[in-house]
């Protein structure tokens, strides 16, 4: 008998009520007296960052939707030369699939990545647009936070199958295949496994909506530990186009079952013919076979006793200490030495050579395997004989997809780091990763019309190739890198550093266009200065060519840019000592106080006093002491340092703990006793106005806890005060007091930015040109007053607020503040060009005010005679407002200023407008006048 999956449970939501909920940052956006203050993306975008899905017009694959993880919706028509960003309006960028109905230009988006990284940021439901993403609506399941597979059906774009993994960080009875019949306004839930078990691949036969196969994914993550597998991961079929289910992977059907079976990703040929990608988590037999060693290998020591060590040969022991990077002062005479004493036992060598993260890399798992079913996946076989090494290593969860030809069921593709292709079904495989194809690997179209031709999204962005992956194209134009830190630093013009997932580190200049001119050059104004996952960046303001920075867990050298050396400076624990645990982001703090302190939070705070050169730790475990699992955990995740008096500094952990020491290290003391228990201290900022005061920010995303946690002490963190207060519900990564106004605070969530003006009693959120982006760091620039933001899916933003650090009681209470203006340095290029064939020079100048009321007024250029020259409408919004003046003039204008200075001949310039010359003007609105210069 069969066992079918027919649930009743009909869910009906109210679609104004979650909408109402979405709402909530739109509204204060729309009410926000900064709703004006425009970002400008300074990108980079070379890099460009994570891809999850691609829908292609099969018809014409020049035009095509990308899905970042946190960057978005993009849609180009040109093969992806270019692409437009068409999902920016909604309250989310956080995308986990995409479908496309191109005969109608329906777009169906899954909010939420379904990838389990650690930045796998939480979506809010489904959204849908009918023109072609123009507008979109909201359409349910708002409580899916990850969504794994949409499925529309090519006969009726109304009805939609969508497969949800659900929470990534608990558990969830929202998780399960949903369908809807009527475009979204209702949904019914056909198929629910448990609530630790998501829907991640979804997969129809083509020209058969009706059949359809479904994965199952049994996973639990949690900050400190993550098991990917489970026995209801499993592969679901149904014959009724998704309205009812059945279990297809028995233990009778050859394809694996039980404990370690992990993420499982589907390609269907047809009915019958069905492949799956499987991250087996079983163990690998053993083989049986001692492989020969030559000298001492770590595990020696584990089962070693006191005698044995003491009677071994110094020479080989030496040999081991040196080849494994111990410090010079560990070598046999002080070892022995020590071991004699008994202050280190022999396995203490093994143990020195470990961290918190060795387990999760030294598993030896079977890891991916391709299946093969014939009969409609009654029955599977392995595909191939050999392992499959070296495509998911340890962490086949953030993989797991499979796809065949449309042209031959015997080429199939398969990806993790690096992408293969099989000819002959699955039995060899061969690599086709390229120079200019970044690594880990998420999404692939294979061209129906010409299967030779593939577009591939991966950590690094889109490429394309049309010789069946012998040559690619890279596509990389969006500003979608997701930076985890930025810096800046004193330069002219100022560098901006930043550190992104899995792009490295980068710097560029803050002032450089982003565009195609260096193709000429070859030379892209970004720099990369490091691989891997790029971390913190600290640079030293003596000299900006030191940077000290690095990659994940905890691995950071410092860099001379000058001279090109780098110096690997990671703490390591004495020997006796258990290792030090390491945060994913370790932070790092040069001393404002002396340049040549560095400080490293592992799980205790390291100090350097020779730029990292030796380390001596000051503090004692300053964590809850970490749990057991394969992700560190208890270790310190932020570090900051008072400026008014050297020693004074505070810590935040992973794990919610929160010290302050007054001593430079010689005592702390736990000040977290009085907050929400166990959140992640995303920042700990020591006031750089008041030297008592310090501020918390707490992050229960690794809960999925998306409250919002901010808070305030004046007296060294011994009581708090919230200052969350009118902050939409999302979970807060940064803090930052501004350089000069002690009641302005800059802050960033995991769904924008925002200011406060009074110490965080009330927030204003910014809007202009900011799409709704996890804000990972914020970083002020004294000299320039600019404000940068580094987001985890669209690069950096920048925008001068000066106007802002202006604002006080007597502007708050003026009808309208004009605020001074730079000089305008005058040039014959206004309105000019050098041929005819290239656009007129066209200058602006930027008119900053505060408006205490909203309308239509009017802008008057005056003259230095007080006489107008100029004039145009303008539509004010309460609060601070920009205004672009063209710096033209009237004829009328024009022949006013010529009457009054008969020397001046004012000509038309060859974009037939007048120009102000050199002189001394003045703006009017509503009664206010400003002066300017144009010199």
């Amino acid at each position: 008998m069969k066992l079918r999956f027919i649930l009743s449970l009909f869910i009906v939501f109210s679609v104004n009520a979650q909408q109402d909920l979405l709402t909530q940052k739109a509204q204060l956006q729309s009410n926000s007296i900064v709703k004006n203050v425009a970002f400008q993306n300074i990108g980079p975008t070379v890099m460009s960052g994570r891809v999850v899905d691609l829908a292609v017009n099969p018809e014409k694959p020049s035009e095509f939707y990308v899905g970042y993880a946190s960057g978005g919706l993009w849609y180009t028509t040109n093969n992806g030369t270019t692409f437009s960003p068409v999902m920016d309006v909604t309250q989310t960028q956080n995308i986990g699939d995409i479908a496309v109905d191109w005969k109608t230009g329906t777009i169906w988006v899954g909010t939420g990545e379904n990838n389990a990284s650690r930045s796998s940021y939480a979506g809010v439901g489904m959204f849908k647009s009918t023109d072609n993403g123009q507008n979109w609506q909201f359409v349910g399941l708002p409580n899916s936070q990850h969504i794994g597979r949409i499925l529309i059906n090519p006969n009726n774009v109304d009805e939609v199958t969508v497969g949800v993994t659900g929470a990534l960080y608990s558990k969830s009875e929202d998780r399960g295949v949903y369908k809807t019949k009527d475009g979204g306004q209702t949904w019914s839930k056909t198929l629910f496994i448990d609530d630790a078990s998501g829907i991640i691949d979804m997969q129809h036969a083509p020209n058969d909506y009706n059949t359809m196969f479904a994965t199952s994914w049994t996973k639990d993550r949690k900050a400190w530990n993550f098991d990917g597998s489970g026995n209801n991961s499993a592969i679901y079929k149904s014959t009724d186009a998704g309205d009812t289910w059945v279990k297809v992977s028995t233990e009778k059907s050859g394809f694996p079952t039980g404990e370690g079976v992990g993420r499982i990703g589907l390609a269907v040929y047809n009915t019958n013919i069905i492949y799956a990608i499987h991250d087996s988590q079983f163990r690998r037999p053993s083989s049986g076979k001692k492989e020969k060693r030559r000298g001492l290998q770590k595990d020696d020591f584990k089962k070693m006793s006191t005698s044995e060590f003491l009677s071994l040969e110094d020479k080989k022991l030496n040999s081991f200490l040196k080849m494994n990077g111990f410090q010079e002062k560990y070598r046999s005479e002080n070892v022995k030495q020590m071991v004699r004493s008994g202050n280190v036992k022999p396995i203490d060598l093994a143990h020195y050579l470990e961290d918190a993260n060795s387990m999760l890399f030294d598993t030896p798992v079977i890891g991916a395997e391709v299946y093969k079913s014939t009969d409609g996946g009654l029955t599977w076989s392995k595909t191939h004989k050999d392992y499959l090494d070296d495509l998911y290593y340890s962490y086949g969860y953030y993989f797991g997809h499979i796809y065949v030809s449309p042209s031959d069921q015997n080429d199939i593709y398969v990806y993790g780091v690096p992408i293969l292709k099989s000819k002959d079904g699955g039995q060899t495989f061969t690599s086709i990763s390229a120079e200019n194809v970044h690594a880990d690997h998420h999404a692939l179209w294979i061209n129906p019309q010409n299967p030779n031709h593939l577009i591939n999204g991966n950590d690094g962005g889109v490429n394309i190739t049309y010789d069946d992956g012998e040559n690619w194209i890279k596509n990389n134009s969006p500003s979608v890198g997701q930076f985890y830190a930025i810096n800046v630093d004193n330069q002219k013009p100022y560098r901006v550093y930043g550190g992104l997932q899995d792009n490295g580190v980068w710097v560029g200049a803050n002032n450089v266009k982003e565009n195609k001119a260096w193709h000429q050059s070859g030379q892209y104004p970004w720099e990369s200065i490091m691989g891997g996952d790029g971390m913190q960046i600290q640079i030293d303001n003596r000299n900006s060519d030191i940077v000290y920075t690095g990659y994940q867990f905890g691995n950071y050298y410092r860099i001379d840019r000058g001279t090109g050396d780098r110096k690997y400076i990671q703490p390591k624990h004495e020997l006796g000592e258990k290792p030090y645990r390491f945060n994913w982001q370790t932070p790092i703090l040069l001393s404002k106080h002396n340049q040549d302190i560095l400080y490293l939070g592992g799980n205790k705070l390291m100090r350097s006093l020779d730029k990292g050169d030796t380390w001596t730790a000051i503090s004692q475990d300053l964590t809850q002491g970490g749990k057991k699992g394969n992700v560190a955990y208890g270790t310190i995740t932020t570090i900051s340092e008072s400026p008014f008096e050297f020693g004074l500094m505070y810590v935040g952990s992973d794990d919610g703990v929160i010290s302050v020491t007054k001593n430079q290290g010689a005592t702390w003391e736990d000040i977290s006793t009085n907050l929400p228990n166990d959140l992640w201290v995303s920042r700990v900022v020591a006031s750089r106005h008041k030297k008592e005061r310090v501020y918390v920010t707490l992050n229960g995303y690794r809960f999925d806890n998306f409250n919002t946690y901010v808070f305030k002490s004046d007296n060294y963190g011994q009581t708090w005060e919230s200052i969350s207060a009118n902050i939409p519900t999302s979970p807060v990564n940064v803090i930052v007091e501004d350089e000069f106004k002690d009641s302005i605070l800059y802050l960033g969530t995991d769904n924008g930015a925002y200011v406060s003006f009074d110490n965080g009693e009330r927030w204003e959120a910014f809007s202009k040109n900011l799409p709704a982006v996890a804000v990972h760091d914020i970083k002020t620039q004294k000299e320039s007053n600019d404000l940068l933001l580094g987001t985890h899916g669209r690069g950096i933003y920048k925008t001068n607020i000066a106007s802002l650090q202006a604002y006080n009681s007597t502007i708050k209470s003026s009808n309208i503040t004009i605020f001074d203006l730079n000089k305008i340095r005058y040039s014959s290029r206004w309105g000019n060009s050098w041929s005819k064939w290239m656009q007129p020079f066209q200058p602006s100048t930027t008119i900053q005010l505060f408006s205490n009321t909203s309308g239509e007024k009017e802008v008057e250029i005056l003259s230095e005679n007080n006489k107008k020259i100029q004039s145009f409408k303008v539509n004010l919004d309460k609060g601070f407002n920009y205004i672009d003046y063209d710096l033209t003039l009237s004829e009328k204008g024009r022949k006013t200023l010529m009457k009054d200075n008969v020397t001046l001949d004012i000509n038309k310039a060859k974009n037939d407008k007048y120009y102000i010359p050199k002189g001394n003007y003045k703006i009017k609105i509503d009664g206010l006048e400003k002066a300017f210069v144009v010199e």
